[in-house]
Formats: C-alpha cells, sequence, structure tokens
C-alpha cells in the first residue's frame, strides 16, 4: 500500500464520510465557541449543560421528538435552573452548578437503564459518529451552521463582554443580553456536538481547544482562528486513529485534542512550561531573582 491509498483508504466508505462531516462541524463550533468560554470562566458551565442534556434525549425518544429537540429544552433549562438556585439559596455558583448538573446527570441515566428500546441510548453518552443517520446529520450541519454564523456575526460584542461588561454597558450593550445569548448558544453547540461525540466527550470538546489556544497566542482575533483548526485537524487525525487502530473515533478525536494541548503547555513559544522553566534557569544564573510567579505567569490576553 502506498502512502497515498494509505490516506485515502477510510474515506472509501460512506460511514467515514459521514462521521468526517458531523465530526469537523461539531469539532469548529465547539472550538469556536470554547473561546468565550474560557475567557468567561464558564468551562464548568459547559460541562453542566452537556451532563444536563441526558435526561431531555431519553424523553425525547420516548415521545417520539427528534433527540436535539429534547436536549435543547433542558439544556435551557439547566442553565435557567443553576441560575435560580444561585440567586435565591446564597450558593456559590459552582455548587449550584454541581447540584444541578450531577442530579439531572444521574436522573437521565436512571431513566436509560429503565427505558426499553430498540435503540442504544448509551451512545449519547458515549458517541456513535459512525452509525449517524441521515437526520442527524441533518441536525448537525443544520445547527453548526446557525451557532458559526451568530458567533462570528457577533464576535466583536461578546469578546467585549468577556473583556469587560462595564464597558459593553457604557457603549449601549447589555451584558445580561449577551449573557443569555452566550448561554443560548451554548445549549445549541451541546447538541451539535452530542450527536457526535455523545455526552461525555463533548464536555472535552467544548474546552479543550480554547485552552490551547490561549497558550499560543495573546490576541482574540488569532485565538478565534486557531482553536476551530486545531480542533478540525484534531477530528480528521482522530477518525484515521481510530480507523486503523479499531478503537473508538470520538475517543480518538478527544485524545488528539488532548496531544495538542500537551504540546502547547510544553513547547509554546511564550508561555510553555519548558521555555518558562529555561527563562527561569537563566534568570537564576544572572541573579536576578525572578520570581516564580512571575516565571509561571499566564499569557495576557488582548481583544
Amino acid at each position: 500500500m502506498t502512502a497515498l491509498d494509505w490516506l485515502a483508504a477510510p474515506w472509501g466508505y460512506e460511514f467515514m464520510q459521514r462521521a468526517l462531516l458531523v465530526t469537523g462541524v461539531a469539532a469548529v463550533v465547539c472550538a469556536l465557541l470554547s473561546c468565550w468560554l474560557v475567557l468567561v470562566g464558564w468551562s464548568l458551565l459547559g460541562d453542566a449543560v452537556a451532563h444536563a442534556v441526558l435526561p431531555g434525549v431519553v424523553l425525547a425518544y420516548l415521545v417520539g421528538l427528534p433527540f436535539a429537540v429534547g436536549a435543547l429544552v433542558f439544556g435551557v433549562g439547566a442553565v435557567a435552573l443553576i441560575g435560580l438556585v444561585r440567586e435565591t439559596s446564597g450558593l456559590r455558583e459552582d455548587t449550584s452548578i454541581g447540584v444541578v448538573f450531577t442530579t439531572l446527570f444521574a436522573l437521565g441515566i436512571v431513566l436509560v437503564s429503565t427505558t426499553p428500546s430498540q435503540v442504544d441510548l448509551g451512545h449519547i453518552l458515549f458517541g456513535n459518529v459512525l452509525g449517524v443517520a441521515d437526520v442527524d446529520i441533518v441536525q448537525v450541519v443544520g445547527l453548526g451552521v446557525l451557532t458559526f454564523a451568530v458567533l462570528v456575526l457577533k464576535r466583536r460584542d461578546l469578546t467585549l463582554y468577556a473583556f469587560d461588561r462595564t464597558h459593553a454597558h457604557a457603549v449601549g450593550i447589555y451584558p445580561r443580553v449577551l449573557g443569555a445569548l452566550l448561554l443560548g448558544l451554548l445549549a445549541v453547540t451541546v447538541v451539535v456536538g452530542l450527536q457526535a461525540v455523545g455526552v461525555v466527550l463533548v464536555v472535552a470538546m467544548l474546552i479543550i481547544p480554547g485552552a490551547t489556544a490561549y497558550l499560543l497566542t495573546e490576541r482574540m482575533g488569532r485565538m478565534l482562528v486557531i482553536a476551530p483548526v486545531l480542533a478540525g485537524g484534531c477530528a480528521v487525525v482522530g477518525l484515521y486513529a481510530s480507523y486503523y487502530l479499531d478503537a473508538s473515533s470520538a475517543g480518538m478525536v478527544v485524545v488528539a485534542q488532548g496531544i495538542v494541548f500537551t504540546a502547547a503547555y510544553a513547547f509554546a513559544p511564550r508561555t510553555g512550561l519548558l521555555r518558562r522553566s529555561s527563562r527561569t534557569s537563566w534568570d537564576g544564573e544572572r541573579g536576578t531573582g525572578a520570581a516564580p510567579g512571575r516565571a509561571l505567569a499566564a499569557p495576557r490576553l488582548t481583544p
């Protein structure tokens, strides 16, 4: 087998072509949104929404509705419930998130285990990208394109919201509206991602690309390009690896993203672990007495 044959072999199968389309769309959209989730500090909220949609998926199956409908309803409902608990109980936000998402996720697991079904609802947990149906492709592509378009069109407002909400309000942008928009897009993106990689792994796709891009650049505009490009590349590499290793496609895509993050963490030109270690050693040899905290400082991102 030549190198060209090796590269082309997986795409001779229709199920691999479908997997590439669905995974690529989900990876790019999740990566774009992850940039703002990382900046705003909503990574845990993304985790909560991803897990909270599980009972909605099962209930949608029971009444004969598309999975996306139930997931979207429970995703938005989980966000509203977290806000209600936080405002009325006096608990911290992370505590409210933990209570709501673990309860809803546990409810989903109970429903999965007790629902008689000819469909393996376990695929919602761990993904089944190689068996994606036509209706799922339409949902993923449709919702993905819609979410991507809104994020691109509103990128300046969302970036200002992430960096300085007071200034956003001063120039006539309402932070509450932008926050609600970002939460709504998060719910829709979770629906897109779970069709490809499942509830459990969509969390990684909503966090890792943005975190990786954050380590590689100091400019928000570049971050919004780097994250989707890396995520799309990892989708292709992960599918190749799953084909030739006979491993989980969704799992390999996320593993590829994790490897890229590890490389960025270690070798990033400004903030990489090795770069910072060598800078600290150099400062020590020169007797500058650089503080370890300074040597390990995070990149200073600008809009």
